[in-house]
């Protein structure tokens, strides 16, 4: 790729270290674009003076005032119309150490498609509240990035690729003001722009201007974090290669270990109430955003409160609800998979059962549900367990919370068979592990995405519901005991329900749609007792009766 830089100076009313600057770059060979924003006197005059076409330095002022991001726009078109590939951006302030422009060019030069980003070093001169501000404004940035790392957005002196600066500035819109370095670095990576640091020593000299108005600069990064965090959630991860974005729920899987990295690091600075409280308005956006799985939420709640003999119809709150019970549900099991909660909050009498099917080392078929977490149970109860359980997952396009478990599946021991069907070298592998002892877990509420060739309609909350004969089709084939596991919250613990089944299960040539519905509902009977106690820990937020 073509590497030709130039540089870029915004300014509005800095004069003094200008001179300084611009001698700099031109001596190392750096074409110079001065930005006046609009400067008073004697500022104005100043940079008039500075620009000189033989030695590569020229001037563009604005009339009124454009704000920051607005001069260092009109110096990405300049740069452009003017041929050159990349802009070093430098604040005219002087605080930035000159001495590492060429160390910027050396990385451009390397990392042509990449946005260089200085990383302050800081020396005593840095008033406290400035470094506080930036450090919250940090935090925010590995929010909206899923980024596990500190990069700083506010530094203004870096390089970028202008023609990722040219294809963003043409679709979406970025702050003017001091929101623009923020923003726009933000907005990069969202579409795969690469980031690279370099290290950058920053003084705050004696009497240092700055433009920056506390009240109405703060307003606007404020207003600019919500739009980001709004866009975070719609966007999902993007890796850069042109991919549609996709729902939080289906990250994929470098993203996936990259946002639990972040969950990690947002747990300990913030703690456990502090996440749950930036998932309130995260949850708000999509229950309101998402009418569909609203609408199911709904008519399941309604068909509880009647099962249950209520009076009244949930409403709006009882349906945000069930969203938070969700969302609180995804950041246990995240927490648990990077060792942030231990296998104490799991309590019941059943952990008994659990260790000594354990100890027995006998292979058995596990039905679980979307009620509660198995997710959490597989995280917590050890490494013997763990390495016991399989999961079999239908392996379709889209896939639902199991794409977060498959990336996570690379940095923790969870096992999971993804099949697009089950044929007889998927049986035959089924049966030696089921032969060494091991668990195999089948989801028994959830139908098959090849549509409803194999369900049986049974009672369910009041009406008949489809569920798979995969469970039972399975436990018959691979001949062995089969259980059932619910892991349900309660107050700030969970409690694990884990109940026989069947011995074994023996399905007739004859009668054997009749079997496997009696089966079907038998488990219908098992999930809606349990769906009564919990019922907004019940996640299958679609039509599960289909009509």
């Amino acid at each position: 790729m073509n590497f030709q830089p130039c540089a870029i100076i915004p300014s509005r009313n800095h004069h003094l270290a200008m001179g300084g600057i611009v001698d700099h770059l031109v001596a190392a060979g750096m074409p110079v674009f001065i930005i006046d924003d609009a400067s008073d006197e004697p500022a104005r005059t100043r940079l008039a003076q500075l620009a000189d076409a033989a030695r590569g330095v020229r001037l563009y002022r604005f009339p009124t005032r454009q704000g920051k991001g607005g001069a260092v726009v009109k110096g990405f078109e300049l740069g452009r119309e003017a041929g050159f590939t990349h802009a070093l951006q430098i604040d005219a302030d002087g605080q930035h150490d000159l001495a590492a422009a060429a160390s910027f060019l050396e990385r451009g030069r390397a990392n042509p498609e990449a946005v260089i980003l200085g990383q302050p070093v800081y020396d005593t001169s840095i008033p406290f509240i400035r470094r506080w501000g930036r450090w919250l404004t940090h935090l925010l940035v590995m929010i909206e990035t899923l980024s596990p790392r500190f990069l700083d957005s506010m530094c203004g002196f870096r390089l970028y690729p202008l023609a990722a600066v040219a294809s963003l500035l043409a679709t979406e819109r970025v702050g003017t003001r001091m929101d623009f370095d923020t923003e726009i670095l933000v907005r990069l990576l969202w579409r795969g722009v690469k980031p690279v640091t370099l290290p950058v020593r920053v003084t705050y000299p004696p009497g240092n201007l700055s433009n920056f108005h506390p009240l109405s600069d703060n307003w606007r990064m404020t207003r600019m974090h919500v739009r980001l965090l709004w866009g975070r959630l719609t966007r999902g991860i993007v890796k850069g290669n042109g991919e549609q974005p996709q729902h939080w729920a289906r990250l994929a899987e470098r993203g996936a270990y990259g946002g639990l990295r972040l969950l990690a690091l947002l747990y300990r600075v913030i703690g456990y109430r502090g996440v749950l409280a930036l998932l309130a308005p995260l949850v708000l956006y999509f229950y309101l955003t998402g009418p569909a799985q609203a609408r199911a939420s709904h008519r399941y709640l309604e068909r509880v409160a009647r099962a249950r003999g209520e009076c009244g119809t949930p409403g709006a709150i009882a349906g945000l609800r069930h969203a938070f019970a969700f969302a609180r549900n995804v950041v246990d099991t995240c927490l648990a998979w990077i060792g942030e909660i231990d296998e104490g909050v799991i309590a019941g009498e059943d952990l008994a059962e659990v260790r000594r099917v354990v100890a027995r080392g006998t292979g058995i078929v596990l039905v679980v549900s979307h009620l509660g977490t198995i997710e959490l149970t597989r995280a917590t109860l050890g490494p013997e367990l763990r390495a016991r359980i399989a999961v079999l997952m239908h392996a379709a396009p889209g896939g639902h919370f199991r794409r977060f478990l498959a990336g996570l599946a690379r940095h923790s021991s969870v096992d999971l068979l993804e099949v697009a069907e089950v044929n007889p070298g998927t049986i035959i592998a089924l049966q030696e592990r089921v032969a060494r002892g091991d668990w195999v877990a089948i989801a028994g509420d959830r139908t098959p995405v090849t549509g409803d060739a194999r369900v049986s309609l049974a009672p369910f909350l009041g009406a008949p519901a489809p569920f798979p004969q995969g469970p039972y089709l399975l436990a018959h084939l691979l001949d062995c005991p089969v259980y059932l596991m619910f892991c349900l919250r309660e107050g700030g613990k969970y409690r694990l329900h884990f109940e026989p089944f069947a011995e074994r299960i023996a399905l007739p040539r004859r009668g054997r749609e009749a079997a496997l519905a009696a089966l079907a509902a038998r488990y219908a009977r098992r999930l809606e007792a349990y769906c009564l106690t919990a019922p907004e820990q019940w996640y299958n937020f679609y039509d599960f009766w289909g009509g």
